[in-house]
């Protein structure tokens, strides 16, 4: 009973050690929230049409740029003290290429692009999101700064597939 007793004390001291370094891991990044189509939420078409409010960066699958190819568009406020910074994303210098990037995502990816507001470990608002697929890294630079790492790839049909099914 004795040894029952402190394993059991080691047990629960392990899991709040656990824990405590998730917690304190998780400061460090930032997060998305899927913005629902309602009513009163911000939609594509509200940032295409104030698009000169934003810095607006794209992300695709090649080492250069082309508008052809996004993964995702990332809107960035300017009127906020917050800056979103990442290596592999382009500005969009104008409204036409940014019409014309929301309309690749989907053939580019062959999933359905989504809106997320992109948040702080706090969950202070940094900007937005429209991308289709995979899971997106958020870390924290500074307290005002996060970065935004590359967006992942689709997986390509015919790779390691079996597509005669």
């Amino acid at each position: 009973m004795e040894i029952i007793k402190k394993y059991r004390s080691l047990s629960i001291f392990l899991i709040a050690l656990i824990i405590s370094s998730c917690a304190s891991w998780q400061k460090n990044y930032g997060k998305l929230r899927i913005l629902p189509q309602g009513r009163n939420e911000v939609t594509i078409q509200d940032l295409i049409n104030k698009w000169d409010d934003y810095n607006i960066y794209y992300s695709d699958n090649y080492e250069e740029s082309n508008v052809r190819t996004p993964l995702g568009i990332m809107f960035d406020p300017k009127n906020n003290d917050t800056t979103l910074v990442g290596d592999r994303w382009y500005k969009v210098r104008d409204q036409k290429t940014l019409i014309e990037l929301t309309k690749w995502i989907f053939p580019t990816t062959q999933y359905e692009p989504w809106l997320n507001e992109i948040l702080g470990p706090d969950g202070s608002f940094y900007g937005y999101l429209y991308y289709s697929y995979g899971f997106v890294t958020l870390k924290m630079v500074n307290d005002k700064t996060m970065y935004v790492f590359s967006l992942e790839d689709p997986p390509q049909e015919g790779y390691g597939e079996d597509t005669h099914k």
